[in-house]
């Protein structure tokens, strides 16, 4: 008999590469949506047409982190034997328009997950969704599981009480919970807003002569980007081990957001100089300055390591939009 598992966050960049790799080793999935005026399950619906999948063993239910109660009803009849909390209100910079939102979703909504868990009775192994945001003004140079956090937005604060709760729930209660401290993680269904998507967007949409300007904020803002499909993988490992544990997932190399310009536009022979202004809008009141991170105890433990390279993965980006725009016109 497969086995179950109950995704949050499903429609995401996270969620769709997981909910891929699960239909791959044969799970029964069922992703949580929230109910929208709009479909947004664009990231999706190339399961249901790729005969590669088994499309009869994806469910998708509306809920929402906020309502503990409908989480519990949901719990209590898909019965899973892993559920993945990907969900959250992730763009930091918004966190700081909307802390309050931020809180309740990327905070609370965990608590209200696992407890929910506890109070059916049922014993599925938990995997939490947590960000090197709770690192923000770093203590220690790279960073691993036992840096102290130091969260500099709402977003980050919200995910040190959901690192903390999910140890607590382990550590209380005996539940196989485990967090996955992923540094920032790309791919080509990142959402428009991040600047690593927001860069290869734009140079695409300017070397088609769709646009003519990318407003930015902190170049010299330093981070450990790595590629989301990759990622996905560290978080399936960490719930076949014999017990819950927390890992850093990353590549242990840094770059700059003036290096991400250099590669996309260069990928399409642009100089990325004439077309980029600086936009204070885009500061953080906090900002994050170096994100590198440890994943040595995860390639240990898990036998996980990055395989694809920051040019590599900007590349692939830059291509893909190429590609979309280009079929669209």
């Amino acid at each position: 008999m497969s086995k179950k598992a109950l995704v949050t966050g499903i429609t995401g960049q996270d969620g769709s590469y997981l909910a891929e790799l699960l239909l791959e080793k044969g799970y029964e999935v069922h992703g949580i949506i929230r109910r929208a005026s709009t479909f947004n399950t664009s990231r999706l619906d190339h399961i249901y047409s790729d005969p590669h999948f088994a499309k009869n063993k994806l469910f998708l239910h509306y809920g929402d982190l906020s309502d503990g109660s409908n989480l519990a009803r949901l719990l209590g009849s898909i019965q899973p034997d892993e559920v993945y909390n990907l969900a959250a209100q992730s763009h930091v910079r918004v966190s700081f328009d909307a802390p309050e939102y931020t809180a309740d979703i990327t905070g609370t909504g965990t608590v209200r997950l696992l407890e929910a868990i506890r109070e059916i009775g049922i014993k599925p192994r938990f995997y939490q969704a947590s960000s090197s945001e709770m690192y923000g003004l770093v203590q220690e140079v790279p960073q691993k599981e036992t840096t102290p956090f130091y969260p500099r937005s709402p977003y980050g604060c919200a995910k040190v009480y959901s690192y903390w709760v999910t140890v607590n729930y382990r550590e209380s209660y005996g539940m196989h919970a485990s967090n996955g401290i992923l540094f920032n993680h790309e791919s080509p269904r990142r959402g428009e807003t991040f600047v690593t998507r927001k860069i290869t967007r734009a140079a695409a949409h300017i070397k088609l002569g769709l646009q003519e300007k990318l407003f930015l904020g902190n170049l010299e803002a330093k981070r450990d980007w790595g590629y989301a499909k990759e990622y996905v993988e560290a978080m399936w490992l960490m719930l076949q081990q014999p017990e819950g544990d927390d890992y850093v997932v990353a590549t242990n190399e840094t770059h700059t957001i003036r290096e991400c310009l250099d590669v996309a536009f260069a990928r399409l022979d642009l100089d990325w100089k004439k077309y980029v202004e600086i936009d204070p809008r885009y500061y953080r009141p906090a900002e994050v300055d170096l994100l590198i991170g440890d994943y040595s105890k995860a390639k240990q433990k898990l036998g996980w390591e990055p395989r694809t390279t920051f040019q590599g993965l900007i590349e692939l980006m830059t291509d893909a939009d190429l590609r979309y725009l280009e079929k669209k016109m």
